[in-house]
């Protein structure tokens, strides 16, 4: 990244965010090096100018989320057009996605300054429904049943030809990143986030063919809706985008480095995912 001059700062609506920015905006200050913040969202902390945040991007060279896995996806998403890295901040809960916790936040914006860290490409899917734009996932993109209606029946088409289809509760498409989300609860598999592709699962499938499936990134993706489907929300990263309706298709696309995280070596993927997900220690074992 080489020098950088601006710091764009994303926070948690609901966690105490105010010390992890005070100390950010010092540690700045001391360095001629500016501070920004999304109008309407960081505490009156002096040091730390607002803009519009489709500005924020546009204008930091490092963006650091300051809450969870969620404000994490937010600043990925946020970070995807001008390609910044992100560094995450754990606010509380524990996540994949964020780096550090709040006490070494001082240490790691030195050792960034130092360049003493690793990007992380992360693979991001790009969701169109045909006619109505298109929305980018550092998790996932999930069709899901809306309640009281008809479950979920979803053909797929894979590199433009029909495949299989599902009748489930939901189909989710996972990124690598996602893998420890919704498809995980579905009984996906855990992916590397070094791994590049997608995870398309079914959730409480009631098909004959109830497997999930792994594609390579260059094979787009269709999710057509079938007649005997019921209406279903399509969520992009837990947010429910719109309603998709029987005869429309949902068009997914790779990108392979969408999203970059710093990475300074403190925790490794697997040791996140033995924490968060509470994993026995395989020296305990046996």
């Amino acid at each position: 990244m080489g020098h950088f001059g601006v710091i764009g700062l994303v926070l948690h609506p609901a966690r105490d965010c105010g010390p992890a920015v005070r100390t950010i905006a010092a540690w700045a200050a001391a360095r001629g090096v500016r501070v920004l913040g999304i109008a309407g969202e960081p505490d009156d902390v002096p040091g730390v100018e607002v803009c519009p945040q489709e500005q924020l991007a546009k204008q930091a060279d490092l963006l650091v989320s300051l809450g969870g896995d969620g404000t994490m996806l937010r600043t990925l998403r946020l970070a995807v057009e001008h390609q910044i890295p992100v560094l995450g901040v754990n606010l509380g809960k524990l996540g994949f996605l964020a780096e550090i916790d709040v006490p070494d936040l001082e240490s790691a914006l030195g050792a960034i300054a130092a360049q003493q860290y690793e990007v992380e490409p992360r693979v991001a899917v790009e969701a169109t429904v045909v006619g109505d734009g298109s929305r980018i996932a550092f998790n996932d993109v999930v069709l899901i049943r809306m309640p009281g209606q008809r479950q979920a029946a979803i053909g797929l088409h894979i590199d433009g030809q029909p495949f299989v289809r599902y009748v489930a509760d939901a189909v989710v498409v996972s990124t690598p990143t996602g893998s420890t989300a919704y498809s995980f609860s579905a009984g996906g598999p855990i992916v590397s986030p070094r791994a590049q592709g997608l995870v398309v699962i079914p959730v409480a499938p009631h098909s004959a063919f109830n497997r999930a499936l792994v594609l390579a990134c260059s094979e787009p993706l269709a999710l057509e809706l079938l007649p005997s489907s019921g209406p279903l929300g399509l969520e992009v990263d837990g947010e429910l985008a719109r309603t998709v309706h029987p005869g429309e298709r949902v068009e997914l696309t790779t990108k392979v480095a969408a999203g970059s995280v710093v990475r300074l070596g403190s925790t490794t993927f697997y040791q996140r995912a033995q924490r968060k997900l509470k994993l026995s220690d395989p020296g305990e074992l046996g």
